[in-house]
């Protein structure tokens, strides 16, 4: 086996990796964000889907949230809708975007509880409305204060994206497997594999710290 073209499988499916990591992210982002006003709510209702929403994918294991929404969802839908299909690369988006979005929402609703509740205060004897003084002053400040846990979570829904495997996405994981099977190599492939996943978690935890060392430097210089 000619291992330039092997490790050209490989990153090639590293990139897919990524970019499902990063689709994910983004949507589960938008996601967290409408659970987090959800959770916030004066409505009693809206807490309750929050809630329950929250319980189902922090309750559950993602390999079973993945064969849920790739093998569940189509056969329930294909009662009513014959012809329908999940790929198994929307049904990876789908699952990790439901499960990013629970992490994420948590991690933007304890940045707003962080926020000084004075900011608010002084927003409103402004005269800015509530909504105005929440998207103005205290969503910037929050979002500043939750970089480094969504950092994190990236690293987290990277890591899971491997899990996605079960359904036949390409992914780096996936192709380690498939490459297994032809060549029998399976030291040299995962090795290949894990040094992959590890020097791009490397460069994200670096990242991740000198972000988190610059806020931190950054707030106490405004002191």
């Amino acid at each position: 086996m000619d291992w330039s073209v092997v490790l050209t499988r490989l990153a090639a499916s590293l990139l897919v990796t990524v970019r499902l990591t990063i689709v994910s992210l983004v949507l589960g982002a938008v996601l967290g964000m409408v659970f987090c006003f959800m959770a916030l709510s004066r409505s009693k209702i809206l807490r309750i889907i929050d809630s329950v929403y929250l319980d189902i994918i922090r309750g559950t294991p993602l390999i079973v949230q993945s064969f849920f929404i790739y093998f569940g969802i189509p056969q329930l839908l294909q009662t009513f809708l014959p012809a329908f299909r999940l790929s198994p690369d929307i049904a990876g988006i789908i699952t990790l975007t439901l499960n990013a979005g629970a992490y994420i929402s948590e991690i933007f609703r304890s940045g707003i509880m962080a926020v000084d509740k004075g900011q608010m205060e002084a927003a409103r004897s402004l005269g800015l409305p509530q909504s105005h003084a929440m998207f103005k002053v205290i969503i910037p400040q929050a979002i500043r204060i939750v970089i480094p846990a969504l950092l994190n979570q990236f690293i987290i829904t990277l890591k899971d994206t491997s899990i996605l495997s079960v359904i036949g996405i390409r992914e780096l994981t996936q192709t380690g497997k498939l490459i297994i099977a032809t060549t029998f190599e399976s030291f040299k492939t995962w090795a290949l594999v894990a040094l992959m996943y590890l020097i791009l978690i490397k460069l994200l935890s670096m990242l991740s710290n000198k972000l988190e060392r610059s806020l931190r430097n950054g707030n106490g210089k405004r002191h």
